[in-house]
């Protein structure tokens, strides 16, 4: 009597990252690892090895734990400075001392400093000019009918956005704007357009502090800049050198525009990819509710945030981490956009659900890192998209989904281009 071998499928093979293919999906990367290899070393782009954080519960873990500092002292391989933070050009500028770079009691002194210029009531009284910039920005190609979303509406709207907020005079923006644009789209090469960009964003902002320190008012007005702010914190003991200010202001400038450009970019993709959600939060917007929009904001967030990793973290000391030993000095990314499809936490976590409610993602982070400007982005992403879908509402993709290219970055994740159609509406 022979008996057959029992024969068991192969297993899959390990996905291949940080590809062009993976940036345009990797999600099915990320549910991979969360099942084979949840918390794995892993060689970067740079040729640093990192361990990636894949699961819910290890990455929330993992963002909390003060073992795992912020600070690029306690790694020993220069490698990895270029894609630190993702900041483009930040070292060669000068720019280091800020708030994803650092941790407590510098971290907590600096981000109550800022943390003023984001409590609710000051976004609140900003939504007005957010409004302002989101209806001007689609002004400009109503009647044309036809955008680039990202370069003409979701790029701009943040830059000037945050500019308003730091203080810097409104005939200086598109500066702003073009040094911007030349980060965003070439990333963080150390030579070139990006280098010369960020040197000049620095001087900027330098020379516009030492001018606000001379100008600055006895008494704080109503609604004071931040820029403003900081200075009078500054000239009131609380000992925030030159380099700090001005290393903070890019810091929020950079993370504030391109989180919200991507926030705004890969929502509105999700919606135009799934009808039935974008056609519930149309008629939710036409009945005057702003319910469903709040949930959506969270739950496009959650289906394909604009962070995909968290920025580094350094090991202090020997840990663990979902099994796996990290040793004292080891780099360590979690992936926030892995974490918030993780089955074990949310419910169909690959369907894009804009009433879900039980919904605490990680697309800013959580522990004292959490996102101090995700506020803002939230304001500036409900307006972008409930101004969309109301004043072009068959807003509808000019090119096949295949077609659309995703700028690759280890932090950052969002689209380079996002051409639509719609029907024109009015004279602009």
């Amino acid at each position: 009597m022979t008996v057959d071998p029992v024969s068991h499928p192969a297993p899959a093979p390990v996905p291949e990252l940080f590809t062009w293919e993976f940036a345009a999906d990797p999600y099915p990367a990320y549910a991979w690892l969360r099942e084979h290899a949840p918390v794995r070393r892993t060689r970067l782009p740079s040729g640093v090895e990192a361990w990636l954080v894949t699961r819910y519960a290890d990455a929330r873990q993992a963002l909390a734990d003060p073992r795992l500092s912020k600070n690029p002292a306690h790694h020993d391989e220069p490698a990895h400075a270029k894609g630190r933070t993702g900041i483009p050009g930040e070292r060669s500028a000068n720019l280091m001392t800020h708030l994803l770079n650092i941790d407590p009691p510098d971290h907590t002194r600096l981000r109550r400093l800022v943390s003023k210029a984001f409590t609710p009531r000051r976004v609140a009284e900003f939504a007005p000019r957010v409004q302002e910039l989101t209806d001007g920005l689609i002004d400009r190609f109503a009647a044309r009918g036809s955008a680039d979303l990202i370069h003409e509406f979701a790029f701009p709207l943040p830059i000037y956005a945050i500019c308003d907020l730091l203080g810097v005079p409104r005939e200086d923006q598109d500066d702003f704007r073009d040094w911007a644009g030349m980060m965003i789209r070439h990333g963080g090469g150390p030579r070139g357009g990006v280098a010369r960009s960020v040197k000049k964003m620095r001087g900027y902002l330098a020379e516009l502090i030492h001018r606000k320190r001379a100008e600055l008012p006895a008494e704080p007005a109503p609604g004071e800049d931040l820029i403003s702010g900081l200075i009078r914190a500054s000239d009131h003991g609380e000992h925030l050198t030159e380099n700090e200010a001005a290393a903070m202001c890019f810091v929020l400038l950079f993370a504030g525009f391109e989180t919200t450009v991507n926030l705004i970019g890969n929502g509105t993709y999700a919606l135009l990819r799934h009808p039935e959600q974008r056609r519930l939060l149309q008629d939710s917007l036409a009945a005057g509710r702003t319910d469903l929009l709040e949930t959506g904001v969270e739950e496009l967030l959650r289906y394909d945030g604009p962070v995909e990793l968290a920025t580094w973290r350094f090991a202090t000391e020997p840990l663990t981490i979902g099994g796996q030993r990290v040793e004292t000095g080891d780099p360590v990314l979690v992936v926030l956009a892995a974490a918030d499809r993780d089955p074990e936490r949310f419910d169909a976590p690959d369907t894009l659900d804009l009433t879900r409610r039980d919904n605490q993602h990680l697309g800013y982070g959580h522990g004292i890192h959490y996102c101090l400007g995700a506020p803002l982005a939230r304001l500036e992403g409900r307006s972008a998209l409930a101004t969309l879908l109301t004043r072009l509402p068959d807003l509808q993709l000019a090119v096949d989904s295949g077609d659309l290219r995703w700028r690759g970055g280890l932090i950052m994740r969002g689209l380079r281009t996002l051409p639509v159609t719609f029907t024109p509406v009015g004279d602009s």
